[in-house]
């Protein structure tokens, strides 16, 4: 059976063996990927460990946009080098466009389209684990969101680490406004009632234990606790404090701080429907090495071998 680059490639995206390694054992095994990854495990043992179990909190956002149709997708990788690499990026460039494009339900179902790139496909998915094997790294496709419902699109990117796309009707200087000042702010939501129930209670909960450790001094020094009706009364207001700074009308517009995004909007003729806000690897546990731990680690297995 004739050994092609995507089989090796998929091998090497399966056990981060070598190249020549992957090849050799796919022959060995004619072409079988499980009995080839047998026997790399075999061969190299811990060597052979498996690159898509490593964690991708590296990566870039990119956007694509053509008329009312548009998309932005968080593609993640393992180190920022990768990031630079003509291949990954061409990737996420694709991988943009096939979203704006298909309106893909998933991530399973974005793999599932139809896309080829050196030599790898013929689905996004595939060229996906090719280029695993070839760079030697993991990448995967983290969130995506997808715009078609008739409005225009305004997409702003700072550097590849920060992406925001804009939905309005209106003027298209005031839009690009105000998807750089998303950039820059960073609100959760476009008013204070769109503001998510759980960052709202998390905000409740600090402002209590504020109030709580308040009282507290308080009364070590000899002083009355303040009543429960101030408290509550300082609970709420720190929560409608935190809604104004995290909604995005109610911001102070980063080039004239005089005025709320939702008046300089407002002045323009323009209305903002609605944002997405990528921020590369937010929420993603980065994997710290511990070089000491893994050198005792590495000792400790040479004295039981």
């Amino acid at each position: 059976m004739a050994i092609t680059a995507s089989m090796v490639a998929e091998l090497r995206a399966k056990t981060d063996a070598p190249m020549m390694e992957c090849k050799k054992a796919l022959t060995e095994a004619d072409g079988d990927l499980a009995k080839a990854e047998e026997l790399l495990r075999v061969k190299l043992g811990t060597k052979a460990g498996k690159a898509a179990s490593r964690v991708t909190a590296e990566g870039v956002v990119t956007s694509f946009v053509e008329g009312t149709t548009g998309a932005m997708i968080e593609v993640n990788c393992e180190t920022d080098f990768v990031t630079k690499n003509d291949n990954f990026l061409a990737l996420a460039n694709a991988a943009a466009k096939l979203v704006a494009q298909h309106n893909p339900a998933s991530l399973e179902a974005l793999g599932a389209l139809p896309y080829s790139q050196d030599g790898f496909g013929p689905t996004l998915e595939d060229v996906r684990k090719g280029l695993i094997g070839k760079i030697g790294e993991n990448m995967s496709f983290r969130r995506f969101k997808q715009y078609s419902g008739g409005s225009k699109l305004a997409s702003y990117l700072h550097g590849t680490r920060i992406g925001v796309l804009v939905e309005f009707d209106g003027e298209e200087t005031p839009a690009k406004d105000t998807a750089m000042h998303i950039a820059a702010m960073k609100p959760v939501a476009l008013t204070s009632a769109d503001v998510p129930a759980d960052l709202i209670e998390r905000e409740r909960s600090v402002a209590t234990a504020k109030a709580d450790e308040a009282n507290k001094e308080l009364m070590a020094a000899g002083k009355p606790a303040q009543s429960a009706e101030i408290v509550t009364k300082r609970i709420e207001g720190a929560v409608q404090k935190y809604l104004k700074e995290v909604s995005l009308f109610n911001q102070p517009f980063v080039k004239n701080d005089k005025q709320t995004v939702e008046q300089m909007l407002k002045a323009a003729g323009t209305s903002v429907k609605g944002f997405t806000l990528y921020v590369v690897g937010e929420g993603i546990e980065k994997k710290v090495d511990d070089f000491a731990a893994e050198v005792a680690a590495q000792v400790a297995a040479a004295k039981g071998a």
